[in-house]
């Protein structure tokens, strides 16, 4: 089922408050009727299955039972919240900000348990109807339904604390380091197992339940091979598990986030450099003309004023932290243009990059394009280069008819904040001084960017206005980081529950990119290694796991056929079990020992201590949770020493008291969330001052850095931890006057660009990017944002500037 909630149009004002009230007085009557339905449906259910003795009916009874006093509790809040939306909207006809997309992900929630409680009630009788499975499905709803309710209260919380129209709360202490306590506390393993993803369009949880597979089979393989793709080709042996058991999924999933470091998660978002992988995105994207990747070497030049072309300024090459070096680049072009192919551009070629030039087409070259896109990849400053993104380059290539030159700049934690910085603005200036070799006149420049990308495409411009040369006649930023901190707010409360996005990751990335997070040679040796060494180093091991994964796959499939016939009653049981004379307590100690019994992976053996032996994660048994714990004392830990773990305990022990207090006091009606096994991320609030930067964090920067930005369209996802960002953002730069447009898309994740060639929705999104993009093309970006912000026309905007390309030498 699609989850519900609003549509957001393009970013507009309104023609007045009687639309918005009438949509809040509608939005409360539908919230009203679903609680009211929710209520009904659960109702139903409890009645018929207290009619039945067993230990899976009083499961069930059980968990319709806590739905409904979680209902109970979230309906005065959810409908306080449709009051205040429009307060914290970017405009009247832009309805979007953190606080209405975290009612929608409730919403989306109470809408997937209303139809499996519909789905149920019709079922029940049937002998086909799988009661353990059900049951299950309707207990990982249930609790993730109650760690919802506890993120809406904090939401409250933040409401009341933050200033009128603000979303980030500012301050270092207080619901700063609760919502890092929170984080580090809760229990979120329920929101990447079943319910992987509810909250986004259908077609893209297959994707996600892929990844999710993928990435903990890969964190149980991680460190015993030299290359991620030694990782990759093992991790296919043992994913099996993860793929039959989404209780294992998810506790895994959630022990992962928690605990290993950047190093980990650079080395996973890689997996998509390699060349088997590469090779298929060939196949499958737009054939262009040029795909030739470049080195620019660390050269001085200069640059004209754009106050005065007469006065020259000089642009030296980065230098940050490892000295000047050349900066890397792919250049992409459906057609072959005038300068693609001359000496002058050949001899900053790579050596493999003439294979991305078609030999047909050297006798026949199309004339230079006006355009010029210059793109600033995305993945956390930490992960990926151009190569990741070359399929929607490609399209847009195609699209556009412009020449696209996307920079690989250096990444963290081996290269932090300013050197990406330093090496993007370097490459927007050399592509502004040489855009005749890359098939352009330059008469429109666009800077394009997503998520890291869209921060550098902003940093950059302002980089380029303090220096006085020309600006890009515009910015198209997806979803970009605007503020890199931890700092809480309504749509960073989404960190909890996204799969892609999680804010112990997201933490660890921007304390990379910060320069805070510690390097690890061992682990950037996986990336470096060449194809022979790769052979010699991993062979051994590869062909050594992919014997034991294939065993342990295999074996996990015989223990299924054990119990099967261990639990051949069951079966029979489960045929009937819903049924009024079904529901026998033989089917129930079946289904109960199966999961005792349950045999735990070799990573549930080898991580963390604290580790629960039971896959179930929904509606714990404190005295089970207990005794697992003490099970597991002599289990070493994959993440720490044992020197190193004691202590932890100890230090565990000793503060245990304080944190309960803490958490009894946090919530109203004694009302507690499910708290996490897992040993606790250490997230932490960076207070350097470097994190206020704000060619580090755009949204911290003074009212003059940002006024003399050219128009800048912000294409954001309402389910996405970095709405806030966007919203934010947007209205900073509208209330300086400063043209602006921001358009957001619904039920889709962080990172759709990526997926663009996924699903239809995708597709539409990459779309709605192309457009603004071909917007700043053709000009019209400044006069369709004056005519539609009535506000900035009634505050008179300013003249544009005069137009650049004449100012520019080459």
């Amino acid at each position: 089922m699609a989850s519900g909630g609003v549509g957001v149009d393009s970013g507009s004002t309104g023609t007045g408050a009687a639309p918005a009230a009438s949509a809040v007085s509608s939005s409360s009557m539908d919230v009203r009727t679903m609680f009211l339905l929710l209520h009904s449906v659960t109702e139903d259910n409890i009645r018929f299955f207290q009619q039945n003795p067993s230990e899976m009916g009083r499961r069930f009874v059980k968990a319709f039972t806590q739905i409904q006093e979680h209902g109970c509790g979230l309906q005065p809040v959810v409908q306080s919240f449709t009051t205040v939306f429009p307060i914290f909207d970017f405009d009247e006809r832009t309805p979007a900000n953190g606080y209405r997309s975290l009612i929608k992900v409730v919403r989306s929630c109470i809408l997937h348990i209303i139809h499996k409680s519909r789905y149920i009630t019709a079922n029940r009788r049937s002998i086909f109807f799988r009661t353990n499975h059900n049951c299950m499905e309707v207990e990982a709803y249930c609790s993730a339904l109650c760690q919802l309710r506890a993120l809406v209260y904090f939401a409250q919380k933040l409401l009341t604390a933050n200033k009128d129209g603000d979303l980030f709360f500012g301050e270092e202490k207080g619901l700063s380091e609760d919502f890092l306590h929170e984080s580090n506390s809760m229990h979120k393993g329920c929101f990447y197992g079943r319910c992987l993803g509810f909250q986004f369009t259908p077609a893209i949880r297959p994707f996600l339940q892929t990844i999710s597979i993928g990435l903990v089979s890969f964190g149980e393989n991680y460190r015993r091979h030299e290359t991620s793709l030694g990782v990759a080709a093992t991790s296919i042996f043992t994913s099996g598990k993860y793929a039959i058991d989404p209780e294992l999924r998810g506790s895994e999933f959630e022990r992962l986030t928690q605990n290993l470091d950047v190093h980990f998660w650079k080395a996973f978002w890689n997996i998509t450099e390699t060349e088997v992988l590469a090779s298929l995105v060939t196949l499958t994207s737009t054939t262009v003309r040029v795909n030739k990747m470049l080195s620019v070497p660390p050269s001085s030049f200069e640059m004209p004023l754009l106050a005065d072309p007469n006065l020259m300024v000089v642009i030296t090459p980065p230098v940050a932290h490892s000295g000047p070096g050349p900066v890397q680049m792919r250049l992409i072009s459906y057609e072959l243009r005038d300068g693609q192919d001359s000496n002058e551009l050949n001899e900053l070629c790579k050596p493999e990059a003439q294979l991305g030039l078609d030999i047909r087409l050297k006798t026949k070259k199309a004339p230079r394009s006006k355009f010029l896109l210059v793109h600033f990849h995305g993945g956390g400053f930490v992960a990926q280069t151009s190569k990741s993104h070359e399929a929607y380059l490609k399209s847009w290539a195609h699209e556009l008819d412009s020449p696209i030159l996307s920079i690989d700049y250096s990444l963290a934690p081996e290269a932090p904040f300013p050197r990406a910085l330093e090496e993007c603005f370097f490459a927007y200036c050399w592509a502004v001084r040489n855009c005749h070799l890359l098939g352009s006149t330059g008469e429109r420049i666009c800077l394009a960017g997503d998520s890291a990308g869209g921060n550098l495409c902003i940093t950059v411009t302002m980089r380029a206005v303090s220096y006085g040369i020309r600006l890009p006649d515009g910015i198209m930023a997806a979803y970009p980081a605007t503020l890199l901190q931890a700092s809480a707010s309504p749509s960073r409360l989404l960190t909890f529950i996204d799969p892609l996005l999680p804010l112990s990751v997201l933490s660890k990335c921007l304390s990379a990119y910060a320069g805070t997070e510690p390097t690890s040679n061992a682990s950037s040796n996986m990336d470096k290694v060449d194809t022979l060494g790769m052979v010699r180093n991993d062979t051994a091991v590869l062909l050594r796991d992919i014997r034991m994964g294939a065993s342990a796959w295999f074996n996990s499939l015989l223990d299924n056929g054990k119990t099967s016939g261990k639990s051949s009653n069951r079966l029979e049981a489960v045929r009937k079990s819903c049924s009024e004379a079904a529901l026998t307590g033989t089917s129930t100690n079946s289904s109960s020992e199966h999961e005792q019994n349950f045999v735990m992976s070799r990573t549930c053996q080898e991580l963390d201590e604290n580790t629960p032996s039971c896959s179930r994660q929904s509606l714990p048994d404190p005295e089970a949770n207990t005794q697992a714990q003490a099970d597991s004392r002599s289990r070493t830990s994959f993440y720490q020493e044992e020197e190193e773990q004691k202590r932890d305990e100890e230090e565990e022990k000793g503060r245990q008291p304080e944190e309960q207090q803490s958490q009894l006091s946090g919530f109203p009606g004694g009302f507690q969330p499910l708290r996490s096994s897992a040993t606790a991320a250490n997230i932490k609030l960076q207070t350097t001052a470097i994190v206020r930067n704000p060619f580090m964090s755009p949204l911290l920067a003074s009212d003059d850095m940002l006024q003399g930005l050219p128009p800048i369209h912000l294409v954001a996802c309402a389910l996405d931890p970095m709405l806030d960002d966007s919203v934010m953002f947007a209205k900073r730069l509208r209330n300086l006057g400063q043209p602006v447009s921001l358009r957001v898309v619904e039920d889709l994740p962080h990172g759709f660009l990526s997926l663009s060639q996924l699903c239809r929705e995708t597709k539409e999104a990459s779309n709605i990017c192309v457009d603004r993009i071909r917007e700043i093309f053709q000009g019209q970006a400044a006069s369709s944002q004056t005519r539609k912000h009535r506000k900035l026309e009634r505050a008179g905007a300013k003249p544009p500037p005069l137009p650049r390309s004449g100012r520019r030498r080459t």
